[in-house]
This record gives C-alpha cells, sequence and structure tokens, in this order.
C-alpha cells in the first residue's frame, strides 16, 4: 500500500472578512492569520492545506508563500465563494472569483483556472449550501464530514447522499476552521502525499473523509476569539494604528462613525460575559438542533429525489449539464 496523505480542504483566515454576532454585531469571521493556520495544520501533521476564505484569495496566497518558505506542507488556493444558490468552494485556482454569480457561471469561472469544485455543508440546516443542486451541478467532491457542523443532520445527510450514489464525488472532510484551535478534528486522505496527488486523487474519487465534527465547545471559544479579536481591531481603528493590509482592515477603517466603533467595542464586552456568552451558545445550539430534528424526517424523501435527479442529469435527461468533473486540458490540470 503507498503513502496515505492528510489534507485539511476547508480552512479560514483573518482575510475570511466580516460576519455578525447574534446578527446585530459585527465582528470577523477569523483573527487567524495565514502562517498561523499553517503552523497548525503542519503540527496536526497535514500534508496539504487549503485555505478557503470567504470570496477571498490573498490569505490564500500569503499562506502559500510561507509555507514554502517553512517547508514540509504544501497550500492550496482556494475561496469559498458565496453563489445565488448556496456556497461552493473552488480550489487550485489562479485568482479570486467574484461572489453572488450563478451556481452554474460561478463553476465555469472556476472550471476556467483550471479548479475543482467542492460542495461544503451542501445540507446545512443554518448556512448557505447548495442541497438538491448537488444532483446536476458539475462537483468533483462533496463535504460528507464538515467540522463547523456538530448537528445530527448535515453531515449525516451529506454523507447518505454521497453512499446513495457512490462514485460519482469525491467524499471530502475539511474543518471548516476559522481559528486555528477548531482546526485538525477532521480531515481528507488521498493517495501520496503532494498538492498534485491530492489533486489526482480527488478527480479518480479515491478520497476519504475521516475524523469528527468540532465539539461545540470549540466554536463557543472561536466566537469569543472573534469578539475579542474584533474588539481589539476596533480599537486599533480608533487610534489610527489599524492599517489597510487586508479587505477586513478596509471594512473596519471604513466604519467612519466612531460612535459606531465604539458601540461594537462595548457590545463584544457584553457578549463575552459568561451569562451573555452561555446563553447565547444554549439558544443557537438548541435553535439549530431544532432545524436539523426537522429535516432528518425528510431525509429518505430527500435522497430519493437526489438519486433520481443523478440519474437524469448521466443518463441525458433534462437536468444534463455538458459535462460532469474537471474538463481535460484545462489549465492546471494534471491527469
Amino acid at each position: 500500500m503507498g503513502c496515505i496523505g492528510k489534507a485539511d480542504t476547508h480552512v479560514h483566515t483573518i482575510y475570511s472578512g466580516m460576519s455578525k454576532v447574534l446578527r446585530c454585531l459585527p465582528f470577523p469571521e477569523s483573527v487567524s492569520p495565514p502562517e498561523a493556520q499553517v503552523d497548525r495544520a503542519k503540527s496536526n501533521g497535514m500534508d496539504v492545506l487549503c485555505i478557503t476564505d470567504h470570496n477571498e484569495t490573498e490569505g490564500a496566497f500569503k499562506a502559500r508563500a510561507y509555507a514554502e518558505r517553512i517547508g514540509g506542507i504544501e497550500v492550496v488556493i482556494g475561496e469559498e465563494i458565496n453563489t445565488l444558490e448556496g456556497e461552493i468552494i473552488g480550489l487550485f485556482l489562479t485568482e479570486r472569483i467574484e461572489r453572488d454569480l450563478s451556481l452554474d457561471e460561478t463553476i465555469d469561472e472556476i472550471r476556467s483556472q483550471g479548479g475543482l469544485t467542492v460542495a461544503p455543508h451542501p445540507f446545512s440546516a443554518h448556512v448557505p449550501g447548495i442541497k438538491e443542486r448537488v444532483s446536476s451541478a458539475d462537483l468533483d467532491g462533496i463535504e460528507v464530514i464538515n467540522g463547523g457542523h456538530p448537528d445530527r443532520y448535515a453531515n449525516k445527510a451529506a454523507r447518505t447522499v454521497a453512499d446513495a450514489c457512490p462514485g460519482r464525488w469525491a467524499r471530502m472532510a475539511g474543518s471548516d476552521a476559522h481559528s486555528t484551535r477548531a482546526a485538525g478534528y477532521c480531515w481528507t486522505e488521498f493517495e501520496g502525499g503532494t498538492a498534485d496527488e491530492f489533486r489526482k486523487s480527488v478527480l479518480r474519487k479515491t478520497t476519504a473523509a475521516r475524523g469528527v465534527a468540532t465539539p461545540v465547545l470549540e466554536t463557543v471559544k472561536w466566537s469569543m476569539e472573534v469578539v475579542r479579536g474584533g474588539q481589539k481591531l476596533l480599537y486599533r481603528s480608533l487610534k489610527g494604528g489599524l492599517g489597510d493590509d487586508n479587505p477586513l482592515f478596509k471594512r473596519i477603517n471604513g466604519i467612519d462613525d466612531g460612535a459606531k466603533k465604539i458601540a461594537g467595542i462595548i457590545g463584544g464586552a457584553i457578549y463575552v460575559m459568561p451569562p451573555v456568552m452561555i446563553t447565547a451558545s444554549v439558544a443557537t445550539n438548541a435553535y439549530v438542533s431544532l432545524l436539523a430534528h426537522r429535516k432528518q424526517k425528510d431525509l429518505p424523501c430527500l435522497v430519493r429525489r437526489i438519486e433520481e435527479a443523478t440519474a437524469r442529469a448521466l443518463g441525458g435527461g433534462e437536468a444534463q449539464r455538458p459535462r460532469f468533473g474537471a474538463r481535460p486540458g484545462a489549465a492546471g490540470t494534471n491527469e
């Protein structure tokens, strides 16, 4: 048996931009520098790390440059892209792809760069997945384990759908880590140990998903990390010392009302107080669990619909697209 490599195929850095805590407080998706995620992945025994920031590739390029300096790990340029039908990951990219195109247009952009396409958390109950579009979209892989989804539905649904369509997609596991501490709980195994061999394994559909979702406690710690990190960035911006060397910093500096920055700092301080943090965490997990429970009942019907749509797509029915999988001869294709 040959060497088996490990890849974390879905990781975020400080270049992933902003989100809102409790739907009202704007804070970073991540405060982890690209270099820190590379160091963490290397210490976790990863051979390949895919940096997939939201609608951005700058952090991935910085991570790759750093990995080339330290050695022992390779970085793949990726991007988790918002489409009009849910999020999709492009891997082995050469430049950033614009957000908010249709799913098929986004996939065409990925293919034009010789990239691979992966559906992250396709059946998530609380973040945008492409759901039943997996049956007709031009995908190389789907995440059957997403580290950010410890609920009982999302990963189970993805595994069940993949089991029902054997050989259709490479089975992937990505930590979806927005902090270094959330990385390493799951990974994708592949034949070989290099990024090129990882690519070939995805195209051959010989990957294996390993590990488990990140424990809920770690996601709570991540939310505390980004809130505290966001407070520090807001304070530095107020003092005029933040700089503008990444999109997140530019966005924070673009908040021209100092009162809003102060409100963010105060709101963050309130959020990280133990009673508020515990209440918010319990309420969020209860809400996600309720959504997951409701969706569980529809899982057999979901699988049947996807099996039927997949059969039509592969057999020449209305759902068929011109191709499935990376186009032969596309830039960067090594097959």
